[in-house]
């Protein structure tokens, strides 16, 4: 995400960092590389204009703060900027207290709005325990409707949808009278993808948002679209007033233009962010904690949240309790595995560890298919082996290799693996410091 922005920032405000002193030509020449990075990563050129301007003016005017050097300074006010550039605060939906809240999905056709109005469903249903209802006002591209029936049941909302003979704007009228009656909390109209040249199908967004009245219209745009996404919200804007952005495939998007203008160009903020193709990978927009990974600092707050969503309390302790009493087998292994797993890809959680940067995960080429024959290894094993390690000799190794489609040199790795961990584990649960040198004498 970002990773080509991110490492180009980087590379100069490293430099920026070690002076202990700077000179305006200094800093001249730090404004003159981040706006070739910001026009490299596909920023709209009135946006960078305007951002480096004001960047190069507090630069200059900025006084030492605390125990910042200059240019822990000058790292600081870009990150402030960067973050203020994405809209500061997180946006918000506006809930209404006589439920339901309608929001209405706008977009072009192939942004994702289908996709994103399920994961939005899903969204409020697991963070706000609210009860959801999708409308299928998609009425012109095929199979949109059986695709909303399809994602939206996976999200755990309601489908509402009258096939494709009605007119999108009675049925978005329906779907919020049946809301009403059945006591939903929420109602998501998805609508027709369309052009914003197409007046016409404008025409009827336009129709759907007065039938409905929504108290949020979010406009889904295709991060990988770059400069195309900024100028498809600002017709938007222009024609049917909307109040953020959904902003779909931002984990493909090394650049980042898209994400970086919208605000500026349309003064609409972003509030959600798609990041990946399952359901559970979307979430709020933070541009604090976007600023922040862009810069290499991590983002801990989101990767703290992931980990609170999927590490129930009482398991947590009896983690403990399991570690204190050296316990711990590979059937506790491979459930911290999967929990672990269900946070998002690795390379992705890595990516909010502060001082990992793009370059730097490349070269760690974390192999998610590792992980998948870890899993085979270990379901290959009986209940007996996994809870006693120990007990697998020569001939059970291979009996695992079979059974998981790998290779004995594959097992030997993970029961010594598991062997080193389990020490380290017993040792810290008796409040030792490992011997690391010791046991990295045994890897080899």
């Amino acid at each position: 995400m970002f990773d080509s922005l991110a490492e180009k920032l980087q590379a100069t405000l490293g430099d920026v960092r070690q002076r202990g002193t700077l000179t305006e030509d200094d800093v001249s020449a730090a404004m003159r590389e981040i706006r070739l990075a910001l026009l490299e990563a596909d920023v709209n050129f009135k946006v960078v204009r305007e951002f480096t301007s004001h960047l190069k003016e507090r630069c200059l005017g900025a006084e030492v703060v605390g125990r910042l050097n200059p240019g822990q300074q000058v790292v600081k006010i870009v990150g402030e900027e960067l973050t203020e550039l994405m809209g500061g605060a997180s946006g918000e939906l506006s809930f209404s207290p006589r439920p339901p809240t309608v929001v209405l999905m706008a977009g072009l056709q192939g942004s994702g709005k289908t996709t994103a109005t399920a994961k939005l469903a899903r969204y409020l249903r697991e963070e706000h325990s609210a009860s959801v209802a999708v409308a299928a006002c998609d009425v012109y591209r095929p199979a949109a409707v059986e695709q909303l029936v399809k994602v939206g049941t996976q999200a755990g909302a309601a489908v509402y949808e009258q096939g494709t003979d009605r007119d999108p704007v009675d049925i978005a009228a329906w779907a919020l009278e049946r809301a009403r009656e059945e006591g939903k909390d929420v109602l998501i109209v998805d609508t027709s993808g369309r052009l914003h040249v197409d007046e016409e199908l404008m025409a009827e967004l336009v129709r759907i948002r007065a039938a409905v009245k929504p108290h949020d219209v979010l406009l889904v745009v295709d991060a990988m679209t770059g400069q195309d996404a900024v100028n498809v919200a600002e017709h938007f804007a222009r024609a049917v007033q909307f109040d953020g952005v959904v902003m779909t495939k931002l984990d493909g998007d090394a650049r980042g233009g898209a994400a970086l203008s919208v605000k500026a160009v349309t003064g609409r903020p972003i509030m959600f962010a798609s990041t990946g193709e399952k359901l559970e990978q979307f979430e709020r927009f933070h541009p604090d904690r976007m600023a922040q990974r862009i810069l290499g600092m991590g983002d801990v707050m989101t990767l703290i949240e992931k980990a609170e969503r999927q590490f129930e309390q009482d398991d947590a302790l009896e983690l403990e309790r399991k570690l204190r009493r050296n316990q711990f087998g590979l059937d506790d292994f491979l459930a911290q595995l999967k929990t672990i797993r269900k946070m998002g890809p690795l390379t992705s959680l890595l990516g909010m560890i502060p001082g990992l940067a793009g370059h730097q995960l490349q070269n760690m080429k974390v192999d998610e298919r590792e992980l998948d024959r870890i899993q085979a290894i270990i379901l290959s094993m009986t209940p007996e082996e996994r809870k006693r390690p120990e007990l697998i000799n020569g001939s059970r190794r291979l009996r695992i290799a079979k059974g998981s489609g790998t290779t004995v040199q594959h097992v030997n790795r993970l029961v010594k693996q598991f062997g080193q961990m389990r020490k380290v584990m017993r040792q810290v649960g008796r409040g030792k410091m490992p011997d690391m040198g010791a046991l990295m004498r045994e890897a080899r």
